[in-house]
């Protein structure tokens, strides 16, 4: 029996989703490619042995179009022989490609494979495939009809968590302050500096800089502050700006192989992948899918929650983690111990792999033997993942 296990993980910092953050002068295929030549350098990697690149991507049209993987291959100076394919799980979609990648190495279809994703926010907009609705939108009347007032907007389904559980604006701007707390933390004291890969980008004068640091981190919030934002989506409701993932640019890779073939390498893989799952639920309400799915992939694992050391539960909006917290009986100091996507950022299709990067080296760092990870996803569905520390 073949195993998939992760010999390295790294992102590129994550930068603010408009123009003028440290990402968005940079196209989204040549920011894939800086960061797959960081993975080579870093591994050894003879990227002539690479089976495939799978690429998480969400708005997939302009620069993010046309497959992708295979222009940041082709980017990066890898071979011409190494493929690159693009998948859209909205934003699990990077995970995504991590499962399929140990899929394909655990069946023997691959040997050795990359796995990540990428986002630029700032260059293309989110729903910017239909925003002028010129070619139409997801929704055919097939969808309607079966779920009346579905919309793509999920901060209207955030705003229905939220009154189902009975939240209020207190505990979500809380929850927003702990995680940038949490971020900033992690910064000071160093956590991110092993994963995170420098990015060059050109400034306007036509020099270079490295760009190393996270920029969505505030450290200046307080109750107050976040208090006086208007709410987004409801007049009478909870989620803010603030209190919500932020627009982001970024990208993350994981190179997947057999334990065996990492031995052959001279690699010392950081993991195992041990369980993956996927669930679907309702569209209306679709960010609750990380509830379903964490109990879906333990059962397939065979572990029961208090097995799992750290986790990691994408922060598309404060409702949703709470909502997680609420229905699992996580103790809070385990879920996103180095801060969420609500500090940290959110750049859609890179999302996925980013969280599990973060929660690999969160792991190897405090010896931790298990770890999960659950992304909510558009239109209702919700990657796991059980990481087993090696």
């Amino acid at each position: 029996m073949r195993d998939a296990v992760i010999v390295e993980a790294i992102r590129t910092p994550i930068g603010r989703g408009k123009p003028g953050g440290a990402l968005s002068g940079i196209h989204p295929v040549d920011l894939s490619a800086q960061l797959l030549q960081d993975l080579e350098a870093r591994t050894g990697l003879d990227t002539a042995r690479v089976d495939d690149v799978i690429w998480g991507c969400v708005s997939q049209v302009g620069e993010q179009t046309a497959d992708i993987a295979r222009y940041a291959v082709l980017a990066a100076g890898w071979p011409e022989s190494v493929p690159g394919v693009t998948v859209d799980r909205q934003c699990g979609s990077s995970q995504q490609a991590v499962h399929q990648a140990a899929a394909g190495v655990i069946a023997g279809q691959y040997d050795i494979v990359v796995a990540g994703g990428v986002e630029s926010m700032s260059r293309i907009p989110m729903g910017a495939a239909f925003a002028e609705g010129r070619f139409g939108i997801p929704f055919s009347d097939g969808i309607t009809n079966r779920y009346p007032g579905v919309v793509f907007n999920q901060g209207t389904a955030a705003e229905l968590i939220a009154a189902e559980y009975g939240f209020s604006r207190g505990e979500v701007d809380a929850h927003a302050l702990e995680s940038h707390a949490r971020a900033a933390a992690a910064i000071d004291k160093g956590r991110f500096t092993a994963q995170i890969a420098p990015v060059v980008v050109r400034n306007e004068d036509g020099s270079q800089r490295e760009v190393t640091l996270d920029e969505g981190v505030r450290r200046d919030g307080t109750p107050e502050s976040l208090a006086r934002l208007r709410t987004s989506f409801a007049d009478d409701g909870v989620v803010t700006a603030a209190n919500a993932s932020q627009i982001s640019d970024g990208a993350s890779a994981i190179l997947v192989t057999t334990g065996e073939i990492a031995a052959a390498n001279g690699w010392t893989p950081i993991a195992r992948f041990h369980t993956g799952s996927v669930v679907g639920v309702d569209p209306i309400t679709m960010l609750k899918g990380p509830i379903p799915a964490t109990a879906k992939v333990l059962r397939r694992a065979g572990l029961q929650i208090s097995d799992i050391g750290a986790f990691e539960i994408n922060e598309a909006f404060a409702s949703v983690t709470l909502a997680w917290l609420r229905e699992t009986g996580v103790e809070s100091e385990l879920l996103n111990p180095n801060g969420g996507a609500i500090a940290l950022g959110h750049p859609l299709g890179a999302s996925g792999a980013r969280l599990m990067t973060t929660l690999l080296h969160h792991m190897r760092d405090n010896n931790i033997r298990y770890g999960l990870q659950a992304m909510c996803e558009g239109g209702g569905q919700a990657n796991a993942t059980i990481l087993e520390l090696l």
